[in-house]
């Protein structure tokens, strides 16, 4: 079975939209920094406790990995760059 092959544009605004829509109300305190991995082209997900296990699961179910959009629940971004906050004076 073949997928539309989608822009990473595209994959992001279908994931964002699926995640608002579909599964951010059904997430509870304890979801909280997992990482959930949504098929934009069949909405199903994955939640777990990394990007790569949620990732292998959504390959288990013979999703061909071309329209996957992840997140990390409860953040803005997945993960943070550097060590240290800079203050600006």
């Amino acid at each position: 079975m073949s997928q539309l092959k989608l822009s990473p544009e595209e994959v992001e605004k279908l994931g964002e939209e699926i995640y608002a829509r579909d599964i951010r109300d059904k997430l509870s305190a304890t979801d909280k920094g997992k990482f959930v991995v949504i098929d934009v082209t069949t909405g199903g997900f994955e939640i777990a406790e990394s990007d790569l296990s949620a990732s292998l699961r959504m390959l288990e179910r013979k999703s061909l990995g071309e329209n996957l959009y992840g997140i990390r629940i409860g953040y803005q971004a997945a993960y943070r760059l550097g060590g240290h906050s800079l203050s600006v004076e």
